[in-house]
């Protein structure tokens, strides 16, 4: 007896079968309630005590050696069948591809690109890591300056001189130094401040500069410039210029748009003013041109700056800057009919 069921482990594992009604027939013949198994099995009371080890191991090989052959087959015929219903009809429909969407952030950056684009400015990119010169003594701010606290820097421990760029004003000064005017450019990217991570604020974020070189330029091209951008990119053509401080630009101002008080959010973004900062700007300081290779004594020009993590923030209503940047697919998937 055996010998009998040894040679029927030999021919399951010999089998092979072209069609599901083959297995299934291979199954019955084995592993069905009438199957040679169970017949095995009913005899193994009449086996020899000194047998019976013997005869339950060589039962249960080729019940083992049964099932497995079974799945093995039916996977193979299943696959086969899977790969011809798709691509053997060329006339099925095709599958669905899922829309992506695109980042709040570069939502924003592509719509200032493109606005400043239809005015001939073009885009200037540059290192992340940046050195000392480019981010900060180029642009009028030698060692040592106070100036330099109003910006909390990531420096590279093993060279001093190396640092996270704190802006993409040090864009502009590599683009400065290898073109002759008239410069018409910006800047996007993202910058680094050593600042603890709110609500409000983060340790990385998103810049746009912007930079105009020419003979003649005067402030009144840069509130001119503001007031298109202000338009077409928020619908508001009201602007006004506070004077402020920028160590790279004389004179600065902060630019404010009239954002109105129609809704409660209005108030509570402009805190009941109507007035809404977006970003600064001023002439270009004489000895930055000279920094950069440009004669102050010919050319003049005029430099901005705004934040797109901010803008981003304001034109969807983004409560927490740390949503920007945590890749929550649920907060992302709010973008795909976003320009």
């Amino acid at each position: 007896m055996i010998d009998k069921i040894k040679e029927h482990i030999a021919q399951v594992e010999a089998f092979t079968a072209a069609t599901k009604e083959e297995v299934e027939d291979f199954r019955i013949k084995y592993l069905g309630s009438k199957g040679l198994l169970k017949e095995f099995f009913s005899e193994f009371k009449n086996v020899a005590n000194d047998q019976k080890k013997e005869f339950g191991q060589v039962v249960n090989t080729l019940k083992n050696a049964a099932q497995e052959k079974v799945d093995i087959l039916k996977d193979t015929l299943e696959n086969k069948e899977e790969s011809k219903g798709v691509y053997g009809d060329l006339s099925r429909p095709g599958a669905s591809i899922e829309l992506g969407s695109r980042h709040p952030i570069s939502i924003v950056k592509n719509k200032i690109t493109e606005v400043f684009s239809n005015i001939g400015f073009n885009v200037s990119e540059g290192p992340e890591i940046e050195d000392d010169w480019h981010n900060f003594t180029a642009l009028n701010l030698p060692e040592y300056h106070p100036a330099r606290d109003m910006q909390d820097t990531f420096f590279i421990q093993t060279d001093p001189d190396v640092l996270l760029r704190t802006h993409t004003s040090s864009v502009q000064v590599r683009y400065m130094e290898n073109n002759q005017p008239p410069i018409r450019t910006i800047s996007p990217g993202r910058v680094y401040r050593n600042e603890a991570i709110s609500a409000r604020a983060h340790c990385f974020f998103h810049q746009v500069e912007g930079l105009y070189v020419d003979k003649g330029v005067s402030f009144a091209d840069l509130k001119q410039t503001l007031q298109y951008f202000t338009t077409e990119m928020f619908g508001k053509s009201k602007i006004r210029l506070r004077p402020s401080y920028f160590p790279f630009t004389e004179p600065s101002a902060e630019v404010d748009v009239y954002w109105g008080l129609e809704t409660e959010i209005d108030h509570k973004i402009t805190k009941g003013t109507g007035w809404l900062e977006i970003m600064g700007c001023g002439m270009v300081d004489p000895n930055v041109l000279k920094n950069c290779g440009i004669d102050p004594e010919i050319y003049s020009g005029f430099a901005f700056g705004m934040g797109i993590d901010r803008i981003a923030m304001l034109l969807n209503q983004i409560p927490d800057i740390r949503m920007m940047s945590e890749n929550d697919v649920r907060f992302l998937e709010q973008f795909k009919s976003t320009y």
